[in-house]
């Protein structure tokens, strides 16, 4: 038994409906490929689909098997655009409901007949230090104690030397905030609220190198053994803000003495970096990422031996034993995990193998006319939502 399997969101659980009826006749292997998946799927939401153009758009339309009752929408389409199309899609008004770009946030705050509203996602960015390397044969992840960044001063150095809150500010009007700890506000007494996280700080930065025995020769510094220094940065181009916004860091670690360079010489196409990242390319040094959490907090998943996600690749006894006690039998006293996911905390800013840095808010753009649009996890909101009349 696990505390987690009480939460929402546990993975120990299925929590949605398939047709059984529907389904039981196609085999396991062929289930994500077959017609009754891909071309003519059963719902049993409020909506079902009536036309996918792959890639472009999808419309759906009122299910008529839907247990509530009759949705006020008689249907809805969903179209893909790109991100430079979207802030003009906006202030046109050619979709109701909109994804808003926060890099584009002041070009369409003023948009008129819209409301907007905001969530703080269950997510947050992260710096990662490649440390070891994923085994196949094993089904575990291996640390390499020689490792380039196998240092936590080094680590901590780096962290302390980005300027995450001048970012946001600059880069994401406000809408992106620093992040202190890899457990979110979110989860309430679960959040050690007390690790202050890396905030800018160059002097400590330095410090750390130092004590660490980082020397300066030049214009950079070299590894305590005397050899050079070059840390390959690799980060997703995933914005037109990207690489300005690493750049920028990629200055800020210069001027403690460390070079940081781009795996390839630019941010990475979304697809490649995932490919470089997953198969411990070992150009990568330090890479960039981002989680979207579960409802149930719990990190084992994430980080650790076993977890093909733990991409730093990172392995400790001592981890090995808080992340077990999270998710003990003893851990189903609330008061008892609370703790158990702090000291793990604790261990995760004193060792930096992985260091949190923002996370943003999401803000859709609704129009005027629509009614019963809501961002709260408990709302049926295709059900409810309407035109005014």
């Amino acid at each position: 038994m696990k505390p987690g399997m009480l939460q929402s969101g546990n993975g120990y659980f299925w929590e949605y409906a398939e047709p059984y009826h529907y389904l039981k006749d196609v085999p396991f292997s062929k289930l994500m490929s077959s017609d009754k998946v891909r071309k003519q799927p059963l719902f049993y939401g409020p909506f079902r689909v009536s036309k996918l153009v792959r890639g472009q758009s999808v419309t759906w339309e009122r299910n008529p098997h839907y247990w509530r009752g009759t949705p006020n929408l008689e249907k809805v389409s969903m179209t893909v655009i790109g991100t430079n199309s979207v802030t003009q899609a906006i202030k046109s008004h050619k979709f109701d409901i909109a994804g808003v770009v926060n890099t584009q946030w002041d070009d369409v705050k003023n948009a008129t007949d819209t409301n907007f509203i905001g969530k703080v996602p269950l997510s947050y960015n992260y710096l990662g230090f490649k440390v070891g390397k994923w085994d196949k044969k094993s089904g575990k992840n291996v640390e390499n104690k020689n490792s380039k960044m196998d240092n936590p001063s080094l680590r901590k150095a780096m962290a302390y030397a980005m300027n995450v809150d001048a970012v946001a500010k600059r880069y994401y009007h406000g809408l992106a905030f620093r992040v202190n700890t890899l457990i979110p506000e979110q989860f309430g007494d679960y959040t050690d609220k007390s690790i202050k996280g890396y905030p800018y700080n160059l002097k400590k930065a330095n410090e750390l190198l130092d004590k660490a025995g980082y020397k300066k020769k030049g214009e950079y510094r070299v590894q305590p053994n005397g050899k050079k220094l070059v840390i390959n940065l690799a980060v997703r181009n995933n914005s037109t803000t990207a690489e300005p916004v690493w750049r920028n860091y990629i200055q800020q670690w210069k001027k403690v003495g460390l070079d940081v360079k781009f795996v390839g010489g630019r941010p990475m196409e979304f697809n490649n970096w995932v490919q470089a990242v997953q198969s411990d390319d070992p150009r990568i040094d330090v890479f960039e990422g981002g989680w979207s959490l579960s409802s149930e907090p719990s990190p084992n998943d994430l980080y650790n031996e076993a977890a093909p996600y733990n991409f730093a690749r990172f392995v400790s006894p001592k981890q090995t034993k808080l992340l077990a006690d999270i998710d003990s039998e003893k851990a189903f006293n609330p008061t008892y995990r609370a703790n158990a996911f702090k000291k793990w905390q604790k261990w995760m800013y004193d060792e930096a193998y992985v260091v949190p840095t923002t996370n943003q808010y999401s803000i859709t753009a609704v129009n005027k006319k629509v009614t019963g649009w809501s961002l709260k996890p408990s709302a049926n909101t295709w059900f409810t939502a309407g035109f005014v009349k």
